[in-house]
């Protein structure tokens, strides 16, 4: 039925619009649907009208595209708007559950608190904001009097920035001298300046992630576990961020699915509390956690 269809269009443009990006295999999981269906339905989106926006295997709908933005005019705030909201929520200092799940809601919703932080110095606030819209518009910046430990200089940076890291701390760019991808710290930047010059190189960004154990890498692995209530927990008591990849399963039990940079990070955990947890998925996992265990056994 057309309605049937209707449910899993809207599905997808809810997933795709997320703050948390889904590879191809992500979505079709997901979905439960087949690459072929899932590329049938990117294309029906970009014949109405959306931008689909494609980062390797990693797509998604541009909250740019005509539709949202006439949507959002109607019953959204406007970028300033959200991001004044998100400042008096910060002031008031209040800890209260609402206004924590209201600061959620605007960070989902916009993807704003990285303009709302007002730990950020004047200048890095600044330099965050034109990184933000270069990364946005697809555009070219200047790094001005970078100062690189490494390489012991100060020097201009021409890069195409393409994902901010580690609480927006650090920015992952394709540096257009060395055609080399880099991650760039903003605490080191004097100034940004956006140019006129859209990204070139976009083929061959590659993205680094940084996991919920504070791993880093360029690529990641899917870990499936099913938490008892101690590890559930213990969990979100040592990290929070944790709760957008929990879905309960019954009063008892829960499912964390998540990607990760590093086995080290959520093994520890696993081995720590092992009688309470079931490891789902993946095999990859499955083997260091054996490996490891018999490592410990040699020893």
């Amino acid at each position: 039925m057309r309605h049937d269809k209707l449910d899993r269009e809207l599905t997808l443009m809810l997933l795709m619009t997320e703050n948390r990006r889904y590879t191809v295999q992500q979505l079709c999981e997901r979905m439960n649907i087949s690459k072929r269906t899932l590329y049938y339905y990117l294309d029906f989106f970009r014949d109405i009208g959306f931008v689909v926006e494609k980062r390797g295997t990693i797509y998604s709908l541009d909250k740019s595209s005509p539709f949202f933005t006439k949507l959002f005019r109607k019953v959204h705030f406007t970028e300033d708007e959200a991001v004044t909201m998100r400042r008096i929520l910060e002031s008031s200092g209040s800890q209260s559950a609402m206004v924590e799940h209201l600061k959620r809601k605007l960070d989902s919703l916009y993807d704003l608190n990285i303009l709302a932080d007002e730990q950020l110095r004047e200048r890095q606030a600044l330099n965050l904001s034109v990184i933000y819209d270069a990364i946005k518009y697809h555009r070219n910046v200047i790094l001005h009097r970078y100062s690189s430990p490494h390489s012991n200089s100060v020097t201009d940076r021409i890069v195409e920035p393409f994902m901010l890291m580690n609480d927006n701390n650090e920015v992952r760019c394709f540096e257009l001298t060395s055609g080399m991808n880099k991650t760039f710290k903003l605490s080191r930047m004097e100034k940004v300046e956006l140019l006129a010059d859209g990204w070139e190189h976009e083929s061959e960004h590659r993205q680094f992630f940084t996991d919920i154990f504070m791993f880093s890498a360029e690529e990641q692995m899917r870990v499936t576990l099913l938490l008892g209530r101690l590890s559930y927990n213990l969990m979100l008591e040592e990290y929070p961020k944790a709760e957008a990849y929990i879905t309960p399963q019954d009063q008892q039990h829960w499912l964390l699915e998540l990607d990760v940079c590093n086995y080290a990070g959520i093994g520890r955990f696993v081995l720590g509390l092992y009688e309470d947890i079931t490891i789902m998925g993946d095999e990859g996992f499955k083997t260091y956690i054996r490996q490891y265990i018999e490592k410990i056994h040699q020893m």
